[in-house]
């Protein structure tokens, strides 16, 4: 049996692609064993909580194999594909003892390629894609549906020699006891209130200890005993087991873009104090500018709709009232203004709402708005979004209008102060120069976060926002 030696054997782990991600799953392979590849070649798509994106391999070599089917969710840093880079025959399998990874050259920014680093034995350094750092993470992921993935000897090889052991971990080890599944703010408060975790009962997702959890554990320690004769609790009935009828149901597994998305809607609608306000506008003069700028030269080329007017009353409504550019840091009980602007599209995708954002958006002119607009939804529709441009929004918009919604009570994005939902645009009777005419109408909805935002900014920002609309023209004198 050929073997693979440890100069021509190259492990490629599954990278961190985004800010502390912890798992993706492999949609689709782009080789198979035996193939040739190239350094920078996309050798698979992954998906993560945030977005897809395509792997390049930092190698030159033959694939030897591939250690999980297509479908299959890998943590970060586990071994997914094996690489011969040693330009030999291919061997007939996988040795059951691997050797360590060595040094692989980095691969430039230019082309976002992934590189890994020749480390100490035992640092557990993995391969990230250029722009993204690596977090560490020790959550354990509940057994997933369907086929199980089965590490290679390969990867089990490699792993066994960068935990330090030659063979069977002592029993000391195997038998550490898991360590509680909780969110950094949750265990700094448990820190705070004396609470070892170890001993809280978990009631979130996947067994993970939330606030309210810790809390509990507080009052339980606290409250005083019950007189021996008070008479006990009637008891109350179980809830009824809900039943399904899967000959006329279908389930669809959460995960991915739609998982990410419904754990920070729920954080953000329960963590922040949401207060909304509406106001409906006479946007004709607005309609017959966007007509005006589809003709203008300095356009040519470029999408020009209203919601690329919207965006710039909105940042215009920003710079005259900078205070609603802001976050709360919760941790150290602060506002943080922020002295830039980046402008959040709510995007409706194949894969689920994604919210990518226009970094620096209150420095572009109108023209260059424009273009950032076009890229940013034409990137989202193909589902090429980075996570990085889904990162460190501020302020977002979300254009409900094109379904034919009049307006809706939008939920904030996590860590942002205020999003302004738009409306449907529509013919309607309104009160002009004094006479009923049909005018082109449209309703507002600004949604704030009331921690850090009172009612009278929150006013001010969405009623510049409706004067701009309704004349345009303020766009020059308030810009």
């Amino acid at each position: 049996m050929t073997t693979m030696t440890e100069a021509s054997v190259r492990e490629f782990k599954m990278p961190d692609v985004g800010e502390g991600l912890t798992e993706a799953e492999i949609l689709k392979w782009y080789v198979q064993p035996g193939d040739t590849v190239t350094d920078g070649q996309v050798v698979c798509e992954v998906e993560t909580a945030k977005a897809a994106v395509e792997l390049p391999i930092p190698y030159d070599g033959v694939v030897r194999d591939l250690h999980f089917p297509e479908g299959t969710t890998v943590d970060v840093g586990t071994p997914i594909i094996a690489v011969d880079v040693s330009g030999g025959a291919a061997p007939a399998e996988v040795p059951a003892q691997a050797p360590a990874e060595t040094a692989a050259s980095a691969a430039s920014a230019a082309s976002a390629e992934t590189a890994e680093e020749k480390k100490p034995e035992g640092s557990g350094r993995q391969p990230v894609l250029v722009g993204y750092g690596v977090a560490t993470s020790s959550t354990r992921r509940r057994p997933r549906k369907g086929p199980e993935a089965v590490v290679s000897p390969a990867s089990t090889a490699i792993q066994t020699e960068l935990n330090g052991h030659g063979g069977t971990a002592p029993a000391a080890e195997t038998a550490e006891k898991p360590r509680p599944l909780a969110k950094p703010p949750v265990r700094k408060l448990a820190k705070d209130l004396g609470v070892d975790l170890a001993s809280v009962v978990p009631s979130g997702p996947d067994g993970i200890i939330t606030r309210e959890d810790v809390h509990a554990a507080v009052a339980s320690t606290q409250a005083p005993e019950a007189p021996v004769e008070a008479p006990s609790a009637p008891a109350v009935a179980p809830a009824p087991v809900p039943t399904y009828d899967s000959a006329r149901e279908t389930r669809i597994p959460v995960k991915g873009v739609r998982k990410m998305t419904a754990q920070a809607m729920v954080g953000s609608a329960f963590t922040a104090p949401h207060v909304t306000e509406f106001v409906t506008v006479d946007v004709t003069r607005t309609m017959k500018l966007v007509e005006e700028l589809k003709q203008d030269k300095e356009f040519a080329g470029l999408r020009v709709n209203p919601l690329l007017l919207i965006a710039k009353a909105l940042l215009v409504a920003i710079k005259r009232n900078p205070d609603i550019n802001a976050s709360w840091d919760e941790a150290a009980q602060e506002i943080v203004l922020k002295h830039y602007v980046n402008l959040g599209i709510a995007a409706a995708t194949p894969r689920g709402l994604i919210v990518p954002n226009i970094k620096d958006a209150q420095a572009k002119t109108l023209p260059q708005l424009a273009e950032s607009l076009g890229e940013l939804v034409s990137t989202a529709r193909e589902g090429k979004t980075s996570p990085a441009a889904m990162q460190g929004g501020t302020v977002t918009i979300t254009n409900v209008g094109v379904f034919g919604v009049d307006t809706g009570t939008p939920i904030l994005n996590p860590g942002e102060s205020a999003i302004l939902a738009v409306g449907a645009i529509k013919l309607q009777p309104w009160v002009h120069k004094g006479k009923v005419k049909p005018r082109q109408v449209t309703t507002l909805a600004l949604s704030f976060d009331h921690r850090l935002v009172d009612g009278e900014l929150g006013s001010k920002v969405l009623a510049d926002v409706a004067s701009i609309l309704e004349q345009p023209k303020r766009l020059i004198s308030w810009a």
